[in-house]
């Protein structure tokens, strides 16, 4: 069963964000019908996507082996806080309706990260926050513009100190979970409204950064699960280890496990059993969809991508380096949407949508993502076959309005 959260699907069949999708997918209905008839193609809607990743920074106050994001981590690249301020409300205008800040570097230590937050709050944009928990003092200043479905989520990955402390290598080196996870209940009490996780990616012995190897978690994910319900996270997410392909994408490749794969999986699957035995109705085991096909056995079927991805269209990432199509190509240059400046007024945001569909026609994601095990693969398969429908029409049964605009 797919968790709620990774149904893009049932989200984009929101009645809220219907007229948005169903612009897009008009545009590549009539984009198909004027190549195949020899017209001049007709121009993209002038949409933003409805979701972003924001990378504020590329700093970061630790080292940790199996960061995907290795290769960018503290390097020079700076946004210009004008412009990227000037970029939201452009974007906004354009039918933005969520932000992850996430990836790239640690989003609590940009200098001006509570002010940045309140200013998207401002905007009416739902927010998550994605963190290694560091500054639990800056989520405390911040904790009381959240609102239900907002969302932070601590990436921690252990269950003891030792473990911690050698997967992360933080630069305060005397950093513990204790001390992290102490702020959860003052975050909880100053502002219970909004959702905090306790992020857990499983390694398995045989996974690598480049020529590091990454050390092993896969016997804390229980203990990390204890830890979580004792100090009043609302759920434990877990989700399995991915590496960069020669190509550049994020990929899972349990095929790389020291241990026979079969051996590794069922040593997975009973510690996420045990933690899930844990879950009650205050705290929840979530278990991502790449794990769950991983456990499965089904996780290469999610590695059949049509060639266009349309959720590049939909969600995109912004980063000090520039705008890119996909947190799976996040600095990779082939997968470049635009620059930082992409959205930064209505003049760029139209030369961005121009430069979006002449990426959707080169960027072949049967070929580039074909190593992915791709969260976005039913909800690409789902607007592909409305795109492919040879009816004039356009028939999107709405859904439930979950006011979830994460994708």
């Amino acid at each position: 069963m797919t968790e709620s959260i990774h149904d893009f699907t049932a989200k984009l069949r929101q009645p809220s964000l219907l007229d948005h999708v169903e612009r897009y997918v008009r545009w590549r209905k009539d984009l198909r019908r004027a190549r195949a008839e020899g017209r001049p193609a007709p121009p993209p809607p002038d949409h933003a996507p409805i979701s972003i990743n924001l990378d504020l920074t590329t700093a970061c106050n630790y080292r940790c082996d199996h960061c995907i994001d290795w290769d960018i981590l503290n390097t020079k690249h700076r946004h210009d806080e004008e412009t990227l301020r000037s970029a939201i409300i452009t974007m906004v205008e354009r039918g933005l309706r969520s932000t992850i800040l996430i990836g790239g570097g640690e989003p609590t230590i940009y200098p001006g990260f509570s002010d940045f937050v309140r200013f998207l709050k401002d905007l009416e944009l739902q927010v998550a926050i994605v963190t290694n928990g560091s500054r639990g003092d800056k989520l405390l200043e911040i904790a009381d513009v959240l609102e239900t479905p907002d969302w932070v989520r601590l990436s921690l990955d252990a269950g003891g100190n030792e473990l911690f402390r050698a997967m992360h290598k933080p630069v305060k080196k005397s950093l513990s979970l204790d001390e992290i996870c102490a702020w959860i209940p003052r975050i909880k009490q100053r502002n219970p409204n909004f959702q905090v996780g306790y992020s857990y990616i499983i390694v398995w012995q045989g996974a690598s950064r480049d020529d590091v190897a990454i050390r092993e978690n896969i016997d804390e994910v229980v203990l990390a699960t204890e830890r979580a319900k004792r100090y009043g996270f609302d759920y434990i997410a877990l989700k399995p280890v991915l590496e960069r392909a020669q190509g550049g994408a994020e990929v899972m490749d349990p095929s790389a496990a020291r241990d026979a794969l079969n051996g590794t999986v069922v040593r997975i699957r009973e510690q996420v059993s045990r933690a899930q035995a844990l879950a009650d109705e205050r705290f929840a085991v979530r278990v991502s969809t790449n794990l769950r096909v991983l456990e499965e056995g089904s996780w290469r079927d999610y590695t059949n991508q049509p060639s266009t991805c349309h959720m590049q269209a939909l969600r995109q990432v912004l980063t000090p380096m520039g705008t890119f199509n996909c947190p799976a190509h996040r600095g990779v240059e082939k997968a470049r949407v635009g620059g930082q400046e992409a959205y930064a007024d209505a003049a760029m945001a139209k030369i961005t949508s121009g430069q979006l569909a002449d990426l959707m026609d080169r960027f072949d994601a049967s070929h580039e993502c074909r190593e992915v095990t791709c969260l976005y693969n039913g909800v690409n398969w789902w607007l592909e076959k409305m795109i492919e429908d040879p009816r004039e029409e356009i028939d999107i049964e709405p859904g439930d309005e979950r006011s979830d605009f994460f994708l």
